[in-house]
């Protein structure tokens, strides 16, 4: 990225957090809504994993990698995020809210991976700079009201959300800067978003998703789930057009 280049990256960067300021913070306004939004935010989750980072974990390992590589990964996440989640309850008990930094923090430091995924396409090009800059953008709103959710699920108080919301919106100003100074391999990575994809899938599936049931009837759940994965799909299609 050149001396050119940074002020409009900047530039992208608040507005990525702004898009993750407004996404929390309805959250919190509409949290007693508390099973339609887990149910929501699981699919979405899901979906993010699904239809954005292992597909672009894909496109990036190249000829020179193999698929198995990244699914490898993506497993290895989600044993790895498993194996966090379950030592941690032991450690410090299920009444202790481990949840409350597991989750969100995943979150946040996906959000530096998207700031950082921002910088290194800066390097390549300007154009493919603003192309990632729109898919990241696309997903943000998002990233923000489930970065609340989670911190929810473990217990946090809404003071703890919105801390966890600052650092999710400051997380792509810090990526962007750390691609300004360090060059990260592709193949490198390909595999970190592979892990990210892992732990998301744990995320939506054992965490989330169980929690949507409390006050809503199974079809709503379902329903909002759908919709949340759904609403994924559009964001991935629309920022590829």
């Amino acid at each position: 990225m050149n001396t050119a280049q940074l002020p409009f990256a900047l530039l992208v960067g608040i507005v990525t957090a702004a898009a993750t300021v407004v996404g929390g913070t309805l959250a919190i306004r509409f949290r007693s809504a508390k099973g339609m939004l887990f149910g929501f935010s699981s699919g979405a989750v899901v979906g993010v994993a699904l239809l954005d980072l292992l597909p672009e974990a894909l496109d990036l390992v190249g000829p020179d990698g193999t698929a198995l590589s990244v699914t490898t990964a993506a497993a290895c996440g989600f044993a790895g995020y498993c194996l966090l989640d379950r030592s941690s309850a032991m450690l410090f008990g299920q009444q202790d809210g481990h949840g409350r930094y597991l989750g969100p923090g995943s979150l946040t430091m996906h959000s530096l991976m998207d700031g950082l995924g921002i910088g290194l396409a800066f390097q390549v090009s300007s154009a493919a700079g603003v192309i990632v800059a729109i898919a990241v953008l696309a997903h943000d709103f998002l990233d923000g009201a489930n970065t609340v959710t989670l911190s929810f699920v473990g217990g946090g108080s809404v003071r703890a959300a919105r801390r966890w919301l600052a650092l999710d919106a400051l997380a792509p100003l810090i990526g962007i800067a750390i691609a300004r100074m360090v060059v990260v391999p592709v193949q490198v990575l390909a595999l970190l978003l592979g892990v990210f994809a892992g732990g998301f899938l744990y995320i939506g599936a054992s965490e989330l998703l169980p929690r949507s049931r409390d006050g809503e009837t199974g079809l709503a759940r379902a329903g909002a789930t759908a919709l949340g994965l759904a609403f994924i799909y559009l964001v991935v299609r629309l920022a590829a057009l």
